[in-house]
Parts: C-alpha cells; structure tokens; sequence
C-alpha cells in the first residue's frame, strides 16, 4: 500500500486564482483594492524568506501590499504604535505581525493592538472567542489551509477519529474547534500524553503539529489514515547539507496512510493562500459586503 499524496502546492495555486477573482471583481464593482501589512521584526532567515513571500504573492493576486522590517532592539512602543497607525489606515484591511517576536517584546500585547476587525491570522482574543463560540469572524490561516485540505481529499468529515499532535494557539488549538465543527471526535495529544503512540495508532485523520522533526513514526499510523504535516523542520543530511521534513516519518507513513501531505509542498502554501483569503473577506467586511472569497 502506498498514501495517495495530497498536493497543497496544486490547491493552494487554484485557491489563489480564485482569489484573483474576487480581487479583480472587487476593484470593478466597488473600488475596494484589498490591503494587507505584514511586520517583522528581527532578522530571523526563515521568517525573512516567509515575508518576502507573503508579500509577493499578495501583489501577484492584484493587492497592496506593505511589509514593514523593524531592528531587532526596536523599542516595544514603536511596534504597538505602527500597528495603532495600521490600524487607522483606510488602505490596510488586514494585518500581521510576524512571530515570534524578541524577547523584550511581548507578543500578547501586540496582538491584543490589532483592531479584531483587520486581524487575518485569528490571534486577537475576539478573533479566538468567535472561532471558539462558532461567530462568523477569521479562522487561523494554516489550520483553516488543513481543513479545506481535508475536505477536499475526504469529503465529509463526520464521525471521524481525528488526532491532532499539538496544542499550541497557533494550530493544536484552533484545528480542534474546526474539526468540531465538522463533527469529527476530536482528541488532542501532546508531550505529556501516555502511550502517544496508540493514541495516534486510534486516528483516521492525524493533524501533525508538534515542532519535532520526524516524531510521529510510520507504525504509529493506521492502516489508511489521513495524516496532515503541519511541521516545517530543517536537519542537516549526511553530507551536511540541510533538508526541511516534516513531524512525520514520510518514508515509513507514506507505507502505511490512505493519504498524506508531503513537507514541502502541503500546508505550506495554503498558510499564504488563506492569509490572502483571510484579508479579502476582512475587506469585505469592513465595506458592509458579504465576505465569501473562496
């Protein structure tokens, strides 16, 4: 048996022209150009090149797009005061600041800054408690990228065991209140459950999350389970040379899974595609329209 792959790069392509659409439609109909600021600060290579590539696709989908890079001794105080500037700015529907931030900066009180009506990652405690209670409002961009992934390889998920490995806000948390929403029993595993791997071993759909490269190993899958590799982690080969896999042992998983994301080339790209889908309906939002881009 071997895993059908799941192709996020190919989803996340479509989703984009789609969103192209709505764009292209929006400067026609209503004179609205779609606006999404991203900030960082730091000089974190990974998450300069994540940047850079948010903000080119965002110009490629026919937005504006402003990127903000900030020293990493900048004063906490001129951060909260560019996000109140962003905030205020008619030309900016959505905004991100990128994590994580220095030490000295503390990134709850950033994210509390942003006005809950331009927050396109779903960080803001109203953001939270909306997806929480089931308001419409944002969903977190890479658990939202998971979902429609998802849903597109299985159709309906109801009645199904999923698993997901993590419980940070970033991902664990959040995946679980959509997975809930689609009527899936949902158990969420981290480094303190005992006998982790039965655990997983229980799952039709397993939601990667944890951070650690190569953790979930392929005999912890069931036999046709759909797992989803939400790790991004670089490791040195051999040779020297560094690679990026994911949190699962592909090798061994791809064996054993119905289906599987590969790292590259799964959730990565539908994290940018829906930050670009988050900020076109926050846009339509903020103009009184009915927000549905993709």
């Amino acid at each position: 048996m071997s895993a059908q792959i799941i192709d996020g790069k190919s989803y996340a392509e479509g989703l984009r022209g789609r969103i192209a659409g709505h764009v292209s439609r929006l400067k026609t109909e209503h004179g609205i150009t779609p606006g999404l600021a991203v900030v960082i600060v730091g000089h974190d290579p990974a998450s300069q090149i994540y940047v850079s590539n948010k903000a080119k696709q965002t110009v490629e989908v026919g937005m504006y797009s402003e990127k903000y890079e900030l020293p990493a001794d900048v004063p906490e105080a001129e951060v909260l005061a560019l996000v109140d500037k962003l905030n205020a700015d008619p030309k900016i529907h959505g905004i991100l600041v990128q994590l994580p931030v220095p030490r000295h900066i503390d990134p709850n009180k950033i994210i509390a800054t942003i006005s809950p009506d331009k927050d396109v990652d779903c960080f803001t405690p109203s953001s939270v408690g909306k997806l929480q209670i089931g308001l419409p409002g944002p969903v977190s961009c890479t658990p939202l990228g998971c979902l429609m992934l998802l849903r597109d390889f299985v159709g309906d998920l109801a009645g199904k065991h999923a698993v997901i490995l993590g419980r940070s806000n970033l991902v664990g948390k959040p995946m679980a209140q959509l997975l809930l929403r689609e009527n899936c029993t949902v158990t969420i595993a981290h480094s303190r459950t005992k006998d982790l791997p039965d655990v997983v071993r229980a799952a039709d759909l397993v939601v990667a999350a944890i951070g650690k490269p190569e953790f979930v190993k392929g005999d912890w899958i069931k036999p046709g389970a759909i797992v989803i590799d939400v790790g991004i982690n670089r490791v040195l080969k051999p040779d020297g040379k560094g690679k990026i896999v994911g949190d699962v042992e592909f090798a061994e998983a791809v064996k054993v899974a119905g289906a599987i994301t590969p790292v590259p080339g799964g959730v990565g790209p539908m994290t940018i595609a829906c930050l670009l889908k988050n900020t076109v309906e926050a846009a339509m939002m903020q103009r009184g329209l009915l927000a549905k881009a993709a």
